[in-house]
Order: C-alpha cells, then structure tokens, then sequence
C-alpha cells in the first residue's frame, strides 16, 4: 500500500512560480508522477521520476518550465512549476506505481493516488 499526500497549491499570477510537494508513505514505490486535470478535461500526465535512479520524463506542454524532482531518502517529490500560465490551472494529483509505467505517463499506470492540490494561475 501506498499513501500519497499533495501541498503547495495555491494561485498566483502568470509567469510566477509554485512548488508542489508529494510525502509519499508505505511500499517503495518504482515511479511517481504528477498529473493534472481542468474542469471539463480529461486528467493528463505533467511528470513523472523514477525512484531508483531519478530519470525523469515530461509532457511537451510543460517541458523546460516544470521539474520533478525528490529528496534524498525519497520519502518527498517535488514539482517546480515556473513561468506558470492560465492553461496550467488545474487540480494537481500525485500518483505512484509499484511496478513501471507499462503504459506510460497515463493514469491506467498508477495505482495509487493522492487527493490533489489546486493550482489557479491568473492572466
């Protein structure tokens, strides 16, 4: 079992930053992600880290301006989110699989979930 708990959320003005923050608990997890969903769309991968050996993967629309990132005993993974712009608001979800991304950076990868965080960026 695995428990994740999401903070840093918040609203702020485009082109400003946020870091989210995802204390993970339980079973050593193989991957953890960040995912997002805007009312009305369907929930998206933003990033994703493999715990073992930190490589890391992005979706194009976030490229150079996010970084996943976690600590050193791997117990918290941290999304930097810069030049943030209106379409990155959205609910911010954690997610952690115990056995690969056998079908990528997609939710039907993950098994665990956190409750998610709210991220409003304004024009």
């Amino acid at each position: 079992q695995v428990q994740l708990v999401e903070s840093g959320g918040g609203s702020v003005q485009a082109g400003g930053s946020l870091r989210l923050s995802c204390a993970v608990f339980g079973y050593t997890s193989s991957a953890i992600a960040w995912f997002r969903q805007a009312l009305g769309k369907e929930r998206e991968g933003v990033a994703a880290i493999y715990t073992d050996n930190d490589v890391t993967l992005y979706a194009d629309s976030v490229k150079g301006r996010f970084t996943i990132s976690q600590n050193n005993v791997k117990t918290v993974v941290y999304l930097q989110m810069n030049s943030l712009q209106p379409e990155d608001t959205a609910m911010y979800y954690c997610a952690a699989t115990t056995s690969g991304l056998s079908y990528g950076l997609t939710p039907r990868s993950f098994r665990y979930w956190g409750q998610g965080t709210q991220v409003t960026v304004s024009s």
